[in-house]
């Protein structure tokens, strides 16, 4: 199933993520456990944004490639490339070492 109705073009912008990050950031560190599971609410909502940008970003690179299976999974055909070499494959992967690293607790 797609979703394809257009949304406002005043969204949330690079800046206004930032704003929530360090808000999601702040309210992680506070004593009340509803806060800080409120702050760490945000930080999820905000990583599911950056995943949906990269997935929207590699359709508009790549218009024409074939939307992968639910769930992920194996190339449509043998004919395309690995996914290791798409665009879209090594933005996720960025993702999710920058989401590992922020969550780290060392």
């Amino acid at each position: 199933m797609r979703y394809c109705q257009r949304v406002s073009a005043h969204g949330l912008d690079a800046e206004k993520i930032e704003v929530l990050r360090r808000w999601g950031e702040g309210l992680q560190t506070d004593a009340r456990e509803e806060v800080a599971a409120a702050g760490r609410a945000i930080l999820l909502l905000i990583e599911e944004i950056e995943r949906l940008h990269v997935l929207l970003w590699d359709r508009k690179l790549y218009p024409d490639a074939p939307l992968p299976p639910e769930g992920g999974g194996e190339p449509a055909s043998a004919g395309e490339p690995e996914p290791e070499a798409t665009l879209g494959h090594t933005l996720r992967e960025r993702l999710r070492r920058a989401r590992r690293n922020r969550f780290s607790t060392t």
